[in-house]
């Protein structure tokens, strides 16, 4: 599905050039759930970038489903990304003019879904997050975990085939981690991708390959028994 083939990213500064990812080759089937581990600073946010048509400026061949995206016009990838990928982000990324309910339905309207079937999906993800009561809300009068809530209902809301989640439960208690982690689980056993990058080890026990990231490199990447 996903094909990575001698990836460089790097930042030219005036006397060296500065490597974010060095040679990294990488193939993810449809169905996997991989998480990215490692310290911070060691490329995990840029290699889910990359991967999620968020970051052109690589060197290197990147082929989804057999298309190579590196030679894609930005309409392309951007009509890609629409289409295959949901991204939950450290940041949000919430819209602050939308409500909780506008920022979930987002997605959707991208996909052209109608509106009674956009009701009928938000209403389902209000209820399974308990965020029904803030609907009506803006995302700066939410707390920081209810923020995550959104972004990642927000995610999944359009069904994507590839999930990509940079720290998905960091601003989480674990009641709502463990929550957000069955619902990831979930989703797999229902055929979407899923691709990780975390700190947290129970995390990383809800998929199938682990991939180690050091200094933009990855050092180890083995299958995981459960």
């Amino acid at each position: 599905m996903i094909k990575l083939s001698n990836i460089d990213k790097y930042v030219d500064s005036k006397f060296q050039r500065v490597f974010i990812l060095k040679g990294i080759d990488l193939e993810i089937e449809q169905g996997e759930f991989v998480t990215l581990m490692g310290p911070s600073g060691a490329g995990k946010s840029t290699l889910l970038n990359i991967i999620g048509l968020l970051d052109d400026d690589y060197v290197g061949d990147y082929e989804f489903e057999g298309e190579m995206v590196n030679k894609m016009k930005e309409k392309q990838r951007h009509a890609l990304h629409k289409k295959e990928f949901g991204n939950i982000f450290q940041a949000y990324h919430l819209i602050d003019e939308l409500t909780v309910y506008e920022n979930i339905e987002t997605p959707l309207l991208y996909r052209s879904v109608s509106s009674s079937e956009r009701k009928s999906i938000v209403a389902e993800l209000l209820d399974r997050f308990n965020m029904v009561a803030k609907k009506d809300l803006f995302p700066a009068q939410l707390s920081g975990g209810q923020q995550q809530l959104v972004g990642i209902a927000r995610a999944i809301a359009g069904k994507p085939r590839v999930l990509l989640a940079d720290e998905p439960t960091g601003n989480l208690h674990s009641n709502q981690a463990k929550q957000i982690m069955e619902v990831f689980a979930e989703l797999n056993r229902e055929g979407t991708t899923i691709i990780q990058a975390t700190h947290a080890e129970e995390n990383a026990a809800y998929g199938n390959r682990l991939l180690e990231i050091v200094d933009g490199k990855i050092e180890e990447d083995k299958i995981l028994i459960k």
